[in-house]
């Protein structure tokens, strides 16, 4: 089974595209998506489109939730609950619907999945270290877990020869022949904060016990120019070019 794997989309469709061309190219039978497919971005309904039309394997995000009315946006910063409000006002209710029924984890043959964390998902936490990543590796059930929500690529990894301790593994293509357990944030395809602006994705084989991480570069500009034209706050047209 080959996986291609989504990290937070945020309404950017240009960059989406790109990912699932690429994705395409390489013939993946499953499409994941980690969650934050609306928000900040000016093409909600179209990414929305384009993942249900693909049967893509999707997973609730607290931009998601908030926009589906579910979540509170009082914790977010004022450009993230301009976005939210922006895109309330343009989604119709199959839409609202379709966020709704979004679980909050996915229990796959070869894989778990969520935003956050696997462990509380709910609470929308940060995975940012080996101490965050701890509790999500400890009721990991599977060998690989995808998460997303900090738009920085990171994985944790437990080795087979002592799966209690806890490791990064920072290359772009992971052999888990020696894992035991990996915690895996693929990027952001719509909003990459790692400062490299390329779209952000992963392949998964489960034949080859392979995971890459892949970058591609997308029409940036005809993405800030759509976020400008929707009205919505230029620092989020401004930010995708910067990668932050």
């Amino acid at each position: 089974m080959k996986y291609g794997i989504l990290g937070d989309i945020h309404g950017n469709l240009s960059a989406l595209q790109e990912a699932i061309r690429s994705l395409d190219e390489e013939k993946v039978d499953v499409l994941i998506s980690v969650g934050d497919v609306v928000g900040y971005g000016a093409a909600p309904s179209e990414c929305i489109e384009i993942l249900a039309s693909r049967e893509a394997v999707v997973v609730k995000g607290n931009h998601d939730a908030a926009c589906a009315g579910e979540l509170d946006d009082l914790a977010f910063n004022p450009y993230a609950r301009a976005a939210v409000a922006w895109t309330q006002a343009r989604l119709n209710r199959e839409e609202v619907d379709w966020l709704r029924g979004l679980p909050m984890t996915a229990d796959l043959e070869h894989c778990q999945v969520a935003h956050g964390t696997l462990h509380r998902p709910e609470l929308y936490d940060y995975v940012l270290s080996i101490t965050d990543a701890d509790p999500s590796l400890e009721d990991q059930q599977r060998l690989v877990c995808f998460v997303g929500h900090t738009h920085v690529p990171l994985t944790v990894v437990r080795l087979r020869e002592d799966p209690s301790v806890s490791a990064y593994a920072f290359d772009a293509e992971l052999e888990l022949d020696e894992v035991a357990k990996a915690l895996v944030n693929v990027g952001s395809v719509g909003q990459p904060r790692d400062e490299d602006p390329r779209t952000a994705f992963a392949i998964y084989d489960t034949s080859e016990r392979k995971i890459w991480l892949r970058r591609r570069e997308y029409d940036i500009q005809a993405e800030a120019d759509r976020i400008r034209r929707a009205g919505l706050p230029d620092v989020l047209a401004d930010r995708l070019a910067l990668g932050v």
